[in-house]
């Protein structure tokens, strides 16, 4: 185990498990605010019930989530410290404004909507969750911003053996930025979504008995959740193929490995639906192909060439430096992504007959079973596939932690050890499996109540010692 295999495995683990809750918190934070919404529209009880059952569960997720983005920010200093020399001025003003404005603006107004239930106006009270989901909102922007830099930079200008920024607005104009942050952020609504109507369903599937009005709460929660997880999986499929168009020309080497591109294809470019690369001879084994079909993925089109990796990266080598190789992990890309592709298609095939089967005058989806239970474990389907994404994305740009500025090797603290990151990786794995079961157990025991039932917070009455009336 080398010093650079265990920094890379711990930021792996820790982004992957402090990932699972990002989209999680953006997806539920923005139904909910629908929710409310349409309580304040209707004016039907309902639609506030729902919104407070539904509310705790994101409130929930919101709360690890920090715990796990505190520990995430560690690793900078402790395994990155020469990229945070390297990257500092650029990468600390879009995670300060995160920092100061967002998760702000996030804190304040989770305070207001928890504890001013019925002592505010419900336009008022509405308000403040829709707060919280743009808290949310942009701070996913500031982190895809710094993220997108990192991808493709902009606005900056080598000083002294450091990047610094000449140009913020070249930084919020990325196109890399907006790729990435409206994918993230259509399939995080996408993934609200399916876990709000898959929990629905585990709700039905219980041997207990259900009042009329709860029953009404599950079907109208399930209803609107199919909605937003079929509108925003198709809207996010659509901006995904652009964003790989995107590839083509901005980052070759990262599209081609996620086709299996190894030698540059003629013009009419065959797709690899299944195949293993061979990575020490550079060559693709017991590939099925589907002829023309990647020119037309790519440039949609029948016709379009796709440059292939050997062919990159013996230009890399003469751009950047011979003495490394510039091929990214070839088998994890390429089934990462087909992982991601396919879970969003059988989201959408799932949100689409599910509304079909939840209909008034069908309710088919409510009498079987089965059905409940192909909802039901959908749910666990979102985190595998921003998990596959995630690995396209930040695998795809190895070897580099900056695009053709600052690799992975040079980007490691040099005064770690193997026993310290050791030792922190355990630290890490036992607290977050520990953090993991909590959740799990306290999301567990608020669906086991009545969602007619929910319940204010209550405090006891404290004394002010300066009220003249206290004693």
């Amino acid at each position: 185990m080398s010093i650079l295999s265990l920094a890379r495995f711990q930021f792996a683990m820790t982004t992957v498990y402090h990932f699972f809750f990002v989209p999680f918190t953006i997806g539920t934070a923005f139904i909910v605010a629908i929710m409310e919404s349409m309580y304040v529209h209707t004016k039907n009880e309902s639609y506030k019930k729902m919104t407070k059952f539904w509310g705790n569960i994101f409130l929930l997720n919101f709360a690890v989530g920090v715990v796990t983005g505190i520990i995430q920010e560690f690793q900078f200093g402790m395994n990155w410290s020469d990229y945070s020399r390297f990257m500092g001025d650029i990468f600390g003003a879009p995670l300060a404004l995160e920092a100061l404005l967002s998760f702000f603006i996030e804190s304040i107004f989770i305070g207001l909507w928890v504890f001013t239930w019925d002592k505010v106006k419900p336009g008022l009270h509405a308000f403040f969750i829709w707060m919280i989901s743009f808290g949310s909102l942009t701070s996913a922007l500031w982190i895809l911003t710094a993220n997108s830099f990192m991808q493709h930079p902009v606005g900056y200008a080598i000083r002294g053996g450091r990047a610094v920024m000449v140009d913020f607005g070249a930084l919020l104009k990325n196109p890399q930025l907006w790729f990435e942050f409206g994918h993230v952020i259509l399939n995080a609504i996408m993934m609200g979504g399916v876990i709000f109507a898959g929990l629905t369903a585990f709700q039905l599937l219980k041997k207990r008995e259900i009042s009329n009005e709860a029953r009404t709460i599950y079907k109208k929660t399930m209803r609107l959740s199919l909605w937003m997880s079929l509108i925003f999986a198709i809207f996010g499929l659509v901006l995904g193929d652009m964003q790989m168009q995107y590839l083509v020309k901005e980052q070759p080497m990262k599209f081609a490995a996620t086709e299996d591109v190894y030698t540059t294809t003629g013009e009419h470019a065959p797709w690899t639906i299944v195949g293993i690369a061979n990575t020490k001879e550079h060559k693709v084994q017991n590939n099925i192909d589907i002829p023309d079909m990647l020119s037309i993925l790519s440039y949609h089109k029948t016709t379009g060439a796709v440059t292939g990796m050997n062919e990159l990266n013996a230009q890399y080598k003469k751009k950047y430096g011979k003495n490394i190789d510039y091929y990214p992990p070839v088998n994890t890309l390429f089934y990462s992504f087909r992982i991601m592709c396919a879970i969003s298609a059988w989201i959408i095939l799932v949100s689409f007959v599910g509304l079909i089967m939840s209909r008034k005058k069908s309710g088919y989806l409510y009498k079987h079973k089965w059905t409940l239970w192909i909802l039901a474990l959908t749910t666990f389907l979102p985190f595998i596939g921003n998990t596959a994404g995630w690995f396209v994305t930040e695998f795809g740009r190895v070897p580099w932690t900056v695009y053709g500025l600052f690799t992975i090797q040079q980007s490691v603290s040099p005064n770690v050890s193997v026993a310290s990151l050791l030792t922190s990786n355990i630290v890490y794995f036992v607290l977050f499996t520990a953090l993991a079961i909590t959740l799990i157990g306290l999301i567990v025991h608020e669906l086991k109540k009545d969602p007619t039932q929910t319940i204010e917070p209550k405090f006891k009455k404290v004394l002010d010692p300066f009220d003249k009336e206290a004693f």
